[in-house]
């Protein structure tokens, strides 16, 4: 088996913890990981004024793959200013290594609103309304004005909705789902509609529907099982794949990857919940979804059967955990999904 070289971000709060117990799974699925430990965040921001230093993301480049944890400051916290760490750190990760794929899978567990559910949504991840078009003028005056333009180009749009129809081709349902607001965003949703419509020609196989995304929220909440993969923009996806975490059983079980799909650098893996500043270190924060980042690493580096036995093993633990209601550590959640392989 091959070795990889992989960058963790532990972060913020729960980050750290979560990506050791991924770790911790990964190695005893017998992967040869070789690990670099990066201290950035909120609290190295606090100690150093330091977002993003410089030829960081250069450095990454030489890395397998990155995996991260939670970057965030607690809530409440004035020594952060607000969205810095996502437009000076996240974003750009995003933007340079070219993560235009954000890849969410979710299967429901008992309990959950949407308990056998199982659909995957893929948010465009490098452009729409957070590339920072727009500006202020006469701030802080009566008379202020702000704008935030969204931008949407035919490669960008196509590359991801031709990926979201390769994914829907290797599933058995073979299902896509287009969501955006065509009838108000009139730009934007056309080109979005176009494309897919014309990308859907190569796709006989692929069966495909539309929904307004307003829409698509009543449905993920009240008939979930309609979807099999889901494609949407960049703002759409980030307020969707949260209500999808909701109703899946928790934003604990939600897992994400950030594909650069031509491989011509390292792709970034994380959980999709937040860090949780007030259980970090009491060994309450839930490994799953960490855990299944992993698993995604590793399929997308190659190791498929790894990959499956690990997702196959947190997907059918944290069902029993959530059909028993059973309390577990960190680190126990993480030493029982290892023992399973």
């Amino acid at each position: 088996m091959a070795q990889y070289r992989v960058a963790v971000i532990g972060g913020d709060g729960i980050g750290p913890e979560v990506c050791d117990e991924a770790i911790k799974v990964v190695r005893a699925a017998g992967v040869d990981l070789v690990t670099t430990d990066y201290e950035l965040g909120a609290a190295h921001y606090v100690k150093t004024g330091e977002v993003l230093p410089t030829g960081l993301v250069d450095e990454l480049r030489t890395f397998d793959a990155v995996l991260l944890g939670a970057i965030g400051p607690a809530i409440g916290s004035t020594e952060v200013p607000s969205g810095i760490l996502e437009r000076g750190l996240l974003l750009p990760l995003r933007f340079q290594l070219v993560l235009y794929i954000n890849m969410r899978p979710f299967n429901g567990v008992p309990g959950a609103i949407a308990p056998e559910c199982d659909f995957i949504v893929i948010r465009e991840n490098t452009e729409g309304p957070y590339v920072g078009e727009g500006g202020q003028l006469r701030r802080g005056t009566p008379y202020e004005v702000a704008t935030q333009g969204s931008v949407n180009t035919r490669h960008g749009v196509e590359r991801c909705v031709r990926f979201s129809f390769e994914l829907a081709r290797s599933r058995p349902r073979k299902h896509l789902t287009l969501v955006h607001k065509t009838n108000v965003l009139t730009f934007s949703g056309d080109l979005w509609q176009r494309t897919f419509e014309e990308v859907a020609q190569e796709y006989s196989d692929v069966e495909t529907a539309y929904n307004h995304v307003d829409a698509a929220c009543i449905y993920f909440a009240t008939d979930a099982n309609r979807y099999d993969v889901v494609v949407t923009d960049n703002l759409f996806g980030d307020i969707l794949t949260d209500l999808a975490g909701a109703i899946a059983g928790g934003i604990g079980f939600a897992a994400s990857a950030n594909l650069n799909p031509e491989k011509t650098g390292p792709s970034l893996f994380e959980p999709v919940h937040g860090a949780a500043h007030d259980i970090a270190g009491k060994e309450m924060a839930n490994p799953l979804a960490a855990i299944r980042s992993a698993a995604m690493m590793l399929d997308h580096l190659g190791e498929s059967e790894i990959a499956k036995k690990i997702t196959d093993a947190v997907l059918t633990f944290g069902s029993e955990m959530a059909a028993s209601g059973t309390s577990m550590t960190t680190s126990a959640i993480g030493d029982a999904v290892a023992e399973r392989l």
